[in-house]
């Protein structure tokens, strides 16, 4: 992941640690703070498609895994 990637998410984990409060508006934005977290955990950044005609075994028998 890029080193702003990892700064954004440590922000966001300080931020919803310091929104502990009991108050509604506290509670939605820290619900809003943890979603964007788990949003970026699942993020995968796409491979660029090759401009060459080499063939990487890896990502095919990746791909050919998940298609079966």
């Amino acid at each position: 992941m890029p080193p702003t990637y990892v700064l954004a998410k440590d922000h966001l984990q300080r931020a919803a640690t310091i929104l502990q409060g009991a108050d509604h508006r506290s509670r939605q934005l820290r619900h809003i703070i943890e979603r964007t977290i788990g949003l970026m955990d699942e993020f995968r950044p796409e491979t660029p498609e090759r401009a060459d005609n080499v063939l990487d075994f890896a990502s095919f028998r990746h791909r050919q895994a998940a298609q079966n």
